[in-house]
């Protein structure tokens, strides 16, 4: 049974990015850039680190999804006025134009994904999940440090 917990989070998360993917398509965004642009709305001056912390992917991954949004006009980087190597992260007009969709798509899978399960099982479920969440970002941040796990 425990095993089949991680197979179902991943099944959901693969069924709710090709989703997202196929119908964000239409703002030419693609493999999960859509959470790139999420998150720096919702942290506007993130730095490029801290964002691709916060969404456990490699730096050059992140700076490819992050330069790419750029190109499109989406998000613009602005220098760091402390640090002038850090770039700060922010939507452009036409990137805070594609956010409510992104935003009403993300409230509608919920909906679905909650629907027949109670309020209190979501709230339980959703402790469970940031629990979850939480021991699983640090064993993220070790591997990334070139720690091997030990199984």
């Amino acid at each position: 049974m425990k095993s089949e917990i991680l197979r179902q989070i991943g099944t959901i998360s693969r069924s709710l990015d090709s989703i997202s993917n196929v119908e964000f398509a239409r703002f030419e965004l693609a493999k999960g850039q859509y959470l790139y642009l999420s998150r720096i709305k919702e942290n506007p001056g993130i730095i490029q680190h801290r964002l691709s912390e916060l969404l456990c992917v490699d730096k050059s991954t992140a700076n490819r999804a992050i330069n790419k949004l750029e190109q499109k006009g989406l998000i613009v980087k602005k220098d760091d006025l402390k640090n002038k190597k850090e770039k700060r992260l922010y939507l452009t007009e036409e990137g805070e134009k594609v956010y409510p969709l992104i935003i009403r798509e993300n409230e509608y899978s919920t909906k679905i994904a909650l629907k027949d399960i109670s309020t209190q099982n979501q709230e339980i479920f959703l402790e469970v999940l940031n629990t979850m969440s939480d021991n699983i970002s640090h064993d993220w941040l070790e591997v990334k440090k070139g720690h091997i796990r030990k199984y």
